[in-house]
């Protein structure tokens, strides 16, 4: 039995050469080439900012400005801080003129008008926002404040008259909306939405029409802005 084991294993020992020469040779397959992937650019947030708006203020409903809108510019400046990725959170001081009167006042039985303007206001707000790369969507809110005590008014057919008024607030609060664009590693532009809230007037005294009459105190505004970003704003190439 070993004789004939050890008789076969030598009989495959000898024809497995001569098996592999008659296989057909195995083909070259050339390695596909590496496709080039150019890295994502990761736009950052973070960092300070100034910058500049136009745009308009609207008075509310219910207000002694009348309903004209008025042109309105300023500036503005803040830092933004980036985290968890696409969120953004930060702090902005802004402040805006706004020219002309809004309107002619409300008229009162008696040829009795009450008028009043705001030529300046600003606020002082935190914001949160998400980024979509250059993209960021973000909201606002905060304290606001205006000048020249809105400057009220009151005329009998032409002629003014002496009164008195409680609230007519110079403080108030603020909330808004706004998109901004990333269009270079330090510019950006934005569009937003702000409201602004000061309380409201009530007349006390004056010429018997007016007393008890009560008023809104408040602007829409929309703007178009600008902002020059330091030191850590555009995109940063992403590392594998």
């Amino acid at each position: 039995m070993k004789k004939i084991l050890l008789g076969a294993a030598a009989c495959v020992a000898f024809a497995a050469p001569a098996f592999a020469a008659d296989l057909p040779a195995r083909p070259y397959t050339k390695a596909p080439a590496p496709v080039y992937r150019a890295p994502e650019a990761i736009y950052n947030w973070t960092g300070f900012y100034i910058g500049g708006h136009v745009g308009g203020a609207f008075p509310g409903s219910n207000n002694l400005q009348g309903s004209d809108a008025r042109f309105m510019g300023g500036v503005q400046g803040g830092f933004d801080y980036q985290f968890a990725n696409n969120w953004v959170i930060g702090a902005e001081a802004q402040y805006s003129w706004l020219t002309g009167n809004s309107g002619t006042g409300v008229l009162f039985p008696g040829g009795t008008v009450v008028t009043g303007n705001t030529d300046q206001i600003g606020s002082a707000t935190g914001r949160l926002g998400y980024a979509f790369g250059p993209t960021l969507l973000y909201a606002k809110g905060g304290y606001a404040w205006r000048g020249n005590d809105n400057l009220l008014g009151v005329s009998t057919n032409g002629v003014p008259v002496a009164f008195a008024a409680t609230g007519n607030h110079r403080d108030g609060y603020t909330v808004g909306a706004g998109l901004e664009y990333m269009f270079t590693p330090n510019w950006s532009i934005k569009g937003e939405y702000q409201y602004y809230n000061f309380g409201s007037t009530t007349f006390t005294g004056g010429p018997a029409p007016i007393i008890g009459a009560h008023f809104r105190d408040d602007e829409h505004t929309v703007k178009l802005g600008i902002n020059y970003r330091f030191g850590w704003g555009g995109p940063v190439v992403a590392k594998y």
